[in-house]
């Protein structure tokens, strides 16, 4: 089977694809990754075909921050990046799903991937890192603060699936007529259609950090998170073994793929707090670009896989992204997350509601006497035994095996579905 994967965004809208697709590959089949061109080395790097995507993420990023949660400003700015950059991601999208039998989107590609299964006829499968297009009474859209009447939290989902759908298309027809592109109607996937079956949505994110709501219907799963099982190929630079052998476990600092205007502040903040609790730090600056001087006591770095460091540490202060809360639960230490943007604060309140952390930080709220308040916190013998639960409950998961199969048993009842239909069609 021939399977294209689209995907935009930070290293983390990519990185769960990676053993996703070599999985699939051992499995037979064929995999063609989508994804903005700055991630050409990474995904290469694993023998996976590669197909650029214009345009670098880090600006939308940036502006994302700067819209400070405010959920009109972040949908304004992504619309005009999106009609900066969209003409060329359609046409390169197009290019990558030639000769596709599935395909598989993020978040980012809904509706473009959507549409071009249909127009394709071949089915597709949605993968989220965070709670998207599921609505629920549980809590609100994940951009928004909880209204605690559940009838009020579900129509937030409903409310922004709409403004989304509608977005999408006022942007392509701008897209369209700036470019020349011709016309074409676009697929809503949450929309019933009763020739195909529903679009799978797979959530990459453990049950024990936000289980299954009992609102959704039977093509919503929660998966696990897609990880590599074991990561024994990294070789750490001497520096970092050095500094890991040299004194207690470090506090791990990593912002990610953030866009950080003030770094400079951000990182006296965060080494006056590390003093103050009397913790050792390895500093990962990521996009944030945060470098200073390292010392016995302190190690700045640009990555290190967090699979490989977050164990090896005492505890982990960071964004919220995903990903990352997925690494610093599973490696069972205390995570103190400083929510930045879109799902973050979300993930920072589900850290804190199941025990695995202090409350979350905001990010313009942070300050030294918070952040060292934080670290001591996080520091409780309550905490830590509660995130020693989550990770065993993690580490028994497989995220990666349970996505394969339901990715080939859609493909099969779809195909049936279509072989139906076909008769039914030819009878007729």
């Amino acid at each position: 089977m021939n399977i294209t994967i689209l995907t935009y965004g930070t290293r983390g809208d990519v990185e769960p694809f990676l053993p996703l697709s070599i999985r699939l590959m051992a499995n037979g089949h064929s995999i063609k990754l989508a994804a903005p061109y700055r991630f050409k080395e990474l995904v290469e790097g694993y023998g996976i075909s590669f197909i650029p995507l214009p345009g670098d993420p880090e600006e939308p990023i940036r502006r994302i921050i700067e819209a400070n949660h405010n959920f009109i400003k972040i949908l304004n700015e992504e619309v005009v990046y999106a009609l900066e950059v969209g003409a060329d991601v359609i046409k390169q999208s197009e290019e990558a799903c030639k000769g596709a039998d599935l395909i598989i989107h993020s978040v980012s590609h809904t509706i473009d991937g959507h549409t071009r299964a249909h127009e394709m006829n071949i089915p597709d499968i949605q993968v989220q890192a965070s709670p998207m297009y599921t609505p629920t009474g549980d809590y609100p859209e994940i951009t928004l603060s909880d209204l605690k009447i559940p009838s009020l939290n579900y129509l937030t989902h409903i409310a922004v699936q709409r403004i989304i759908w509608w977005l999408s298309l006022y942007g392509f027809r701008r897209i369209r007529r700036k470019a020349g592109l011709p016309r074409r109607k676009l697929y809503f996937p949450f929309d019933e259609n009763p020739l195909h079956p529903p679009m799978p949505i797979l959530c990459a994110w453990s049950p024990s950090l936000l289980p299954p709501s009992k609102d959704w219907n039977s093509n919503v799963h929660v998966i696990g998170s897609l990880r590599f099982d074991r990561i024994d190929s990294y070789q750490p630079p001497a520096s970092l073994q050095e500094f890991l052998s040299a004194g207690a476990p470090p506090v791990c600092v990593t912002f990610g793929s953030m866009v950080i205007r003030n770094a400079e502040k951000i990182d006296r903040m965060v080494r006056e707090a590390l003093m103050k609790t009397g913790q050792r730090g390895i500093i990962l600056s990521g996009w944030g670009k945060i470098n200073g001087a390292s010392s016995a006591e302190l190690l700045y770095l640009d990555a290190v896989p967090h699979d490989w460091l977050l164990p090896r540490c005492n505890m982990v202060i960071h964004h919220g992204g995903s990903g990352t809360t997925s690494a610093g639960l599973r490696a069972g230490i205390p995570n103190i997350v400083v929510p930045f943007m879109i799902d973050q604060p979300f993930w920072a309140r589900r850290v804190h509601a199941v025990g695995a952390g202090p409350k979350p930080i905001p990010l313009k709220r942070l300050s030294v006497e918070r952040l060292t308040q934080a670290i001591s916190e996080a520091d409780s013998p309550g905490i830590r035994e509660r995130v020693q639960v989550i990770s065993q409950q993690m580490r028994n998961e497989d995220g990666v095996s349970r996505a394969v199969e339901l990715i080939e048993s859609h493909v099969q009842i779809w195909n049936e579905m279509v072989t139906i239909f076909d008769g039914v069609q030819s009878r007729n």
